[in-house]
């Protein structure tokens, strides 16, 4: 499989190589087969993409988003969810319960390597598009119509890449399309912003760190009508796995990356 991607896009290789590894280990905490296939066939060197803390990052935040994804899956059953800048992500295979509509939006670049290595797939959309602009927002409002319950957006491993303004952007886009919905939104610390360069694995890219917040009420508070449900670090999974985990969760408690769901609407 030969792939082009730009360079904010190919840090979707950093959770593809971690979950494809991770699910090779005796003990592994999440299951992703189709990562592991999708490295095989990319036939790529892991090393500079798995490290210690992006390996247990990644983990939790895999962990933790499937979790919040799926009490809202059984609350609401036939949901639509947007997976923004879905990457390699497979998550849909986890999530399926026969009833709900999944978009994966990424750029088209991303796109087209996602369709390389994923089939077509019933209720599944891979839909190319830049979040930034409303072009996109017509094919999942389609699927919307006559559906009680309000739209699910995930923003995985985004929004470091986004200024301040661009996330503001993307949340008046979400507003002025969808009359409702709900956000979760991993976030990056102010502190990890400043220091990208030691970073361990996103060095290995020529992306670039480009906001960091300390809380997600900063994001909530970039437009009007954004409520902050709720907002967890990826400590509180990653502590309980290993020594370096709970060292780094105490000593560094405002470095890892956080994830939150936010609302509007009625």
């Amino acid at each position: 499989m030969e792939l082009e991607l730009g360079d904010v896009q190919t840090t979707a290789l950093i959770p593809l190589a971690i979950k494809a590894n991770e699910t090779l280990r005796p003990n592994a905490r999440i299951q992703d087969p189709k990562a592991v296939e999708i490295i095989q066939a990319l036939n790529i060197d892991t090393a500079p993409y798995d490290k210690f803390l992006s390996h247990e990052g990644v983990v939790a935040r895999t962990i933790m988003l499937d979790r919040q994804l799926k009490a809202i899956i059984a609350q609401a059953p036939d949901t639509v969810i947007v997976n923004i800048g879905a990457g390699f992500d497979n998550r849909f295979a986890r999530m399926d319960n026969g009833q709900i509509w999944w978009f994966d939006l990424d750029l088209p670049d991303s796109i087209a390597a996602r369709k390389k290595a994923f089939p077509e797939q019933e209720r599944v959309t891979m839909l190319p598009g830049n979040v930034l602009e409303s072009s996109w927002c017509a094919e999942v409002n389609k699927v919307l119509t006559g559906r009680q319950s309000p739209p699910v957006f995930l923003a995985e491993g985004l929004f470091m890449y986004f200024t301040l303004e661009q996330i503001r952007t993307l949340l008046d886009t979400l507003k002025n399309n969808f009359p409702r919905g709900i956000l979760i939104a991993e976030q990056n610390s102010k502190l990890m912003m400043r220091n990208e360069k030691h970073h361990d694995t996103v060095k290995s890219t020529n992306a670039h760190f480009r906001s960091g917040t300390d809380s997600a009420q900063e994001i909530a508070d970039l437009t009007d009508g954004i409520r902050l449900l709720e907002e967890h670090s990826f400590n509180e999974e990653m502590q309980k796995y290993t020594l370096r985990g709970k060292l780094f969760a105490l000593l560094l408690p405002k470095a890892n990356d956080r994830w939150a769901t936010f609302a509007w609407g009625a």
